[in-house]
């Protein structure tokens, strides 16, 4: 199944458990999902591709605060609150050739450094796998989407997709590419499925507030797992366990993400929570995701050859 991008299935800024699934799929299925990014002011000069359902959300109405613009949602059947959706990253692609990244007064880890707003268009090559930038400095893509998520409780009612939360959202995690895999806790009857914020490559801490931002398109393999018991989200790469931590603050970040890998690996490991906190001292890593969505986010990786 493919999901397109365009004013009947994407939500612009905010999520809510009472949005209507722009499609549905059974548990295991793979979905392919469009999504577009930017406002008007990001447009780039001529010669470059914009999709034109950008265009058509730009004339549909831009929000009059920051957000996301994200596809979906979409129904996994089966999923039910206390269930765990399993997001199998299969493969992501370049929508366009260009990107864009700013800075904006009042934003970013740095928000009174710079009072005047930057803006740079940066050229795509996904033959070559490159980005570069206006000075000609080339840096190698690795494209992932910023924001994967799953509906929040019922109860949060209507909120922004600017902070990461439990149900996922603005992760901003750059370990998030083609071949891992994201298990979310799911909140609603269908878990409801969203994804945006395309990114072509970015630094973890993500410190100016934007990465690459692009257009990207994602498949995904979506499957309910009621054998886990998650209330937070976690991931897994091809050879690292991976837990995180948001919070405004820095350090509760970095103890609810060091705690859940301690929990993981004694699981995984069959050691003391003890012995699992003197192995993530020996060979785990933590890493600062981003620094910018006023819940700021840490990781911590493990390698499963270790456990």
């Amino acid at each position: 199944m493919i999901v397109n991008a365009g004013p009947e299935t994407c939500h612009w800024g905010y999520f809510d458990a009472k949005l209507d699934p722009v499609a549905t799929v059974p548990s295991g299925a793979e979905v392919t999902i469009n999504t577009v990014s930017g406002g008007p002011e990001v447009l780039p000069g001529a010669g470059f591709h914009v999709p034109p359902e950008l265009l058509e959300m730009h004339k549909a109405g831009v929000p009059t605060v920051p957000g996301h613009l994200l596809t979906g949602p979409v129904c996994v059947e089966g999923a039910e609150p206390g269930d765990v959706l399993q997001v199998d990253i299969l493969d992501v692609k370049l929508r366009q050739d260009w990107g864009y990244t700013f800075v904006r007064p009042l934003a970013g880890t740095l928000p009174l450094d710079f009072t005047e707003r930057h803006d740079m268009t940066i050229a795509l090559d996904e033959p070559s796998g490159t980005a570069t930038l206006p000075w000609g400095l080339k840096l190698p893509l690795a494209p992932f989407f910023g924001v994967m998520a799953v509906a929040p409780p019922p109860g949060w009612g209507r909120i922004s997709t600017i902070e990461p939360r439990a149900h996922g959202g603005n992760l901003d995690n750059k370990e998030l590419v083609a071949g891992t895999t994201l298990y979310l806790p799911v909140f609603n009857e269908g878990a409801l499925f969203s994804c945006g914020d395309g990114h072509g490559a970015q630094g973890d801490g993500e410190v100016c507030v934007t990465a690459i931002e692009t257009a990207l398109q994602g498949r995904f393999r979506l499957t309910v797992r009621k054998d886990l018991a998650l209330t937070y989200p976690e991931a897994e790469t091809p050879t690292h366990l991976l837990t995180m931590g948001m919070n405004a603050d820095l350090d509760t970040c970095v103890d609810i993400a060091l705690r859940r890998m301690i929990s993981l690996v004694s699981e995984r490991a069959g050691i003391s929570r003890a012995e699992a906190y003197m192995l993530c001292s020996l060979a785990g890593d933590l890493r600062i995701t981003q620094t910018v969505n006023r819940e700021k986010g840490v990781h911590m990786m493990m390698a499963k050859s270790l456990l």
